[in-house]
């Protein structure tokens, strides 16, 4: 597992152990891997960072890195003929914008290259990485085209923030429409796909994410209430006067995308690859729940990747449009 200490790494290294695999965590050491794995320090970006790898055998590799793709294409070198499988945790953001809804992995894909460093953007690094592993791999290399992801140990802070303004209480900005629906996948299943997919030694690309409609803005805001158990009221407001009032999908308002391209590539996806090859979605209240119980175990404040940007509405300016809200 080259992570494997925080979110979707830490969730596979989880499973990993719950199968009874011997798994090796190559790690900064910046936080503690799970107990039970055997720790390899090292920082792929720095000059002689992968030594800790240069010795070793291993039936199959989970690489979850989205920084320079050249990071992707060094590692895959160094264990190409020591390892069976090359398992990538990429991201639906490869595809072209605007993705129409219904797409599936035959969709348009943004430009990459294997060698390109730091200076990208998200999208062109995951492709790059796609590309570095494929390169290396070829057929052997799994590409996971991840959704939103959420669930417990978030480091981006999404179901997080909504879990903690749930919990704060009061009139509440719920962005609408309530029915539309919502696509994402939570860490653990994507997981436990992800190595049933390595075992099953699948290749090539999979959008990883639920089925349309898996659950609803709706139903996602009131399990946060119901999780939280406080008195949270939601006031819908419509996507219009939410953009008039300059607050930002997704940023301010995390998991949200008002009707449009945007949300139909998003939330709209076709998952009809990884449902076939046995892609499991646990229910909305079982993720909502899970992750407000590990928030409360680590005192209640997420921890925050410092390579994205803080997400959510601040509480003077969701206030201050709340009290200018006609009605």
């Amino acid at each position: 597992m080259l992570g494997g200490t925080e979110f979707v790494g830490r969730a596979t290294t989880e499973d990993a152990l719950a199968r009874g695999w011997e798994v090796t965590v190559f790690h900064r050491g910046r936080h503690e891997p799970p107990k039970g794995v055997a720790s390899l320090h090292g920082d792929r970006t720095a000059e002689g960072g992968l030594q800790a790898l240069n010795d070793g055998e291993w039936d199959a590799v989970v690489d979850t890195w989205s920084s320079a793709p050249s990071a992707v294409r060094d590692v895959a070198r160094l264990l190409d003929g020591r390892v069976g499988r090359y398992a990538y945790i990429s991201s639906r953001s490869v595809y072209q914008f605007p993705a129409p809804a219904g797409s599936g992995e035959e969709a348009a894909v943004v430009g990459g290259s294997p060698g390109e460093g730091d200076d990208v953007d998200y999208a062109t690094a995951k492709r790059g990485g796609e590309l570095a592993a494929t390169q290396v791999f070829g057929e052997r290399a799994l590409l996971v085209r991840a959704g939103l992801v959420l669930g417990p140990y978030e480091n981006i802070g999404r179901l997080p923030w909504w879990l903690t303004r749930m919990a704060r209480g009061g009139a509440v900005l719920a962005p609408g429409p309530r029915d539309a629906g919502l696509q994402y996948i939570d860490a653990r299943d994507l997981a436990t796909w992800t190595l049933d997919a390595v075992e099953q030694e699948l290749g090539g690309p999979f959008n990883l994410v639920s089925p349309p409609g898996h659950t609803t803005m709706g139903e996602f805001l009131e399990t946060c209430i119901q999780a939280t158990g406080s008195d949270a009221e939601l006031v819908w407001t419509s996507p219009k006067e939410i953009l008039d009032a300059g607050i930002q999908p997704w940023t301010d308002l995390p998991v949200w995308l008002p009707p449009g391209e945007a949300y139909d590539m998003m939330h709209q996806g076709n998952v009809a690859k990884a449902l076939s090859a046995g892609l499991r979605c646990r229910s909305v209240q079982e993720t909502v729940t899970d992750t407000w119980e590990w928030l409360q175990s680590i005192g209640g404040r997420a921890p925050q990747r410092p390579d994205r940007p803080v997400v959510g509405l601040d509480a003077e300016t969701e206030a201050k449009f709340l009290r200018r809200r006609p009605g």
